[in-house]
């Protein structure tokens, strides 16, 4: 550990590195309120959302009819087993829906992954900027890498793929055959009022699910690289303990990157085609 981290209770230690490098847009009314802006999470996702499409970009330059290179050949097989997936479970006619499902497992990939970055090396690097631009006390500087353990992000991605849901059901239905849906199904015309609650219910519930699906298993693992840091401050033996867990919290930790943002678009996916369906 740091000696920043040895300067720190366990609890201390914790709380600084879950804190958010963060402005309220009100701060007369409420403290870390709706209208707090996480500058960290957004600046992250930016970047790596830049990364991600720089990657692709890339890949398509250099592409090649013959023999491919190493980078080409790893995203077209990225690619094609995500086009795979995404035809097998979305069944309309949609052309976006490919793209969608790209986006979403290479952004969430990345943005899970800077889970894999130790957290005081977050904090030194943070901190000396922090220090060295701004003139802050570097212990007072918050950065935390991973947006999707941001609950604000993981349900910006959920609220977008809710539009998109709205977006494809009016698109397959209109206007008139996604209200006529709400009003009847699943009990017929004359329980409307039971049909609108489920309807709207069930509606909610799919955003709802994606964003704190994805961000409990981030944050859920945030928290246990955290803890083991914290054993590693005890003494030998608790740094031993500390290096054979994390080794093994970490390698176990690179299937939940990988199937959290395998899942999430999946499930997007999966949405998008039941929105599309009649009933």
């Amino acid at each position: 550990m740091s000696d920043h981290a040895e300067k720190l209770t366990p609890t201390e230690y914790i709380q600084h590195h879950l804190g958010h490098l963060a402005h309220d847009l009100t701060p007369n009314i409420s403290k870390d309120g709706f209208m707090t802006v996480h500058f960290d999470t957004m600046v992250m996702s930016f970047a790596l959302g830049l990364m991600m499409c720089l990657g692709f970009w890339l890949a398509t330059r250099k592409a090649t009819s013959g023999v491919p290179g190493k980078w080409q050949a790893f995203v077209e097989i990225v690619l094609e087993f995500i086009d795979g997936q995404a035809k097998d479970a979305y069944h309309g006619t949609s052309k976006l829906v490919t793209p969608i499902a790209i986006t979403l497992f290479c952004w969430i990939l990345l943005m899970n992954a800077m889970d894999f970055i130790p957290v005081d090396f977050v904090a030194k690097i943070s901190g000396i900027v922090g220090s060295a631009v701004f003139g802050l006390d570097p212990h007072a500087v918050h950065w935390r890498p991973v947006p999707t353990a941001d609950v604000n992000a993981t349900l910006a991605m959920s609220i977008t793929v809710f539009f998109l849901m709205i977006f494809f059901a009016l698109r397959a239905k209109g206007l008139g055959g996604f209200l006529h849906e709400m009003f009847t199904a699943p009990f017929g015309k004359w329980m409307f009022p039971a049909n609108i609650l489920l309807n709207i219910v069930e509606l909610l519930s799919k955003p709802v699910s994606l964003a704190m699906r994805l961000f409990g298993n981030m944050y859920g693992g945030e928290i246990v690289f955290l803890l083991i840091w914290v054993l590693g401050s005890i003494g030998f033996g608790g740094a031993i303990a500390a290096s054979v867990l994390g080794l093994g919290w970490g390698l176990f930790h690179i299937l939940i990157v990988i199937l959290q943002a395998f899942i999430f678009m999946m499930l997007s996916v999966v949405y998008l085609s039941l929105m599309e369906e009649h009933h």
